[in-house]
């Protein structure tokens, strides 16, 4: 029971890290690298509370953030992402299972493409003549987030097999 406190602990501690994130690339254009480091440097820790093995489990993590980190560290080297983003990417990749992975870089688009849009148009608006920045570590830890909640806080609830009453208390049974 302990591990599960612990393993639930430590993604809420991810998700708080990315809500940390979005407000200072809001607020600086800037994704600290100390941020980061912690985020890749805790994946062990949950790669350990999570009981993932270390083949095929972590092995797959660290091949799928190395992946991400060479394609990434490409679009950085043509001007189309920020240094800071490619280090979150590559961060998250060592938490997130590969399958979701792909499903965090879609949802990150979306939000990235609405985001574009809405500060597109507050440019525009505002009449400025300096270059648009785009606060994309808001797009990655809105999609980090709905990931967390999507995929791993489900895993989280009881259900009615493992708690009869909790539904019951709860007013829905």
């Amino acid at each position: 029971m302990l591990s599960g406190y612990f393993h639930y602990g430590l993604l809420a501690g991810l998700a708080i890290a990315l809500l940390v994130t979005a407000f200072t690339d809001i607020r600086w254009r800037q994704i600290d690298n100390r941020l980061n480091a912690g985020i890749a440097l805790a994946a062990p820790l949950y790669w350990w509370a999570s009981g993932l093995s270390l083949w095929p489990g972590v092995a797959m993590q660290i091949g799928i953030a190395a992946a991400a980190f060479a394609v990434l560290a490409a679009l950085f080297a043509m001007r189309m992402m920020g240094g800071g983003d490619v280090k979150l990417l590559t961060a998250l990749a060592l938490w997130i299972e590969p399958s979701w992975f792909l499903k965090l870089l879609i949802m990150m688009a979306l939000v990235g493409g609405v985001l574009t849009l809405v500060a597109g148009a507050w440019h525009v608006a505002r009449r400025q003549k300096d270059r648009l920045q785009i606060p994309y570590g808001v797009a990655i830890a809105a999609a980090g987030i709905w990931v967390l909640g999507t995929h791993y806080l489900p895993a989280a609830m009881p259900t009615d097999a493992q708690h009869p009453t909790a539904l019951a208390s709860a007013g829905l049974g």
